[in-house]
């Protein structure tokens, strides 16, 4: 698979990753991350093996789309879970809202 990273093209394939990787020691995972094999890298390590690119060169996004494309399991940084957001006003609210008015919450009512 053709692939940008850092503005250089490359030609990755699943099997290439996994031989990059191979005897490779994990670093501890602190943000984004990709699982190779049975291990957990970060994508930056992972990007500087495979691309042999200085880690300030490219962006993690790059290389977790790369990786995503190539059929690894990706997984986003600890505790970058979207936070629940609050219930949506209805129309009416918004534009009562919108007119100066208040908007009634479900924990007001």
């Amino acid at each position: 698979m053709r692939c940008v990273i850092a503005r250089y093209p490359f030609d990755l394939t699943k099997g290439g990753v996994l031989d990059s990787m191979k005897g490779i020691t994990p670093e501890p995972v602190t943000g984004e991350s990709v699982t190779i094999g049975r291990r957990r890298y970060p994508v930056k390590q992972v990007g500087e093996v495979i691309t042999r690119q200085d880690r300030r060169d490219f962006s993690g996004g790059e290389v977790t789309r790369a990786m995503a494309r190539l059929g690894f399991t990706c997984h986003p940084a600890p505790g970058a879970e979207p936070a629940p957001s609050a219930p949506a006003a209805t129309p009416v609210e918004t534009a009562s809202a919108l007119l100066g008015g208040t908007v009634i919450t479900p924990q007001d009512g």
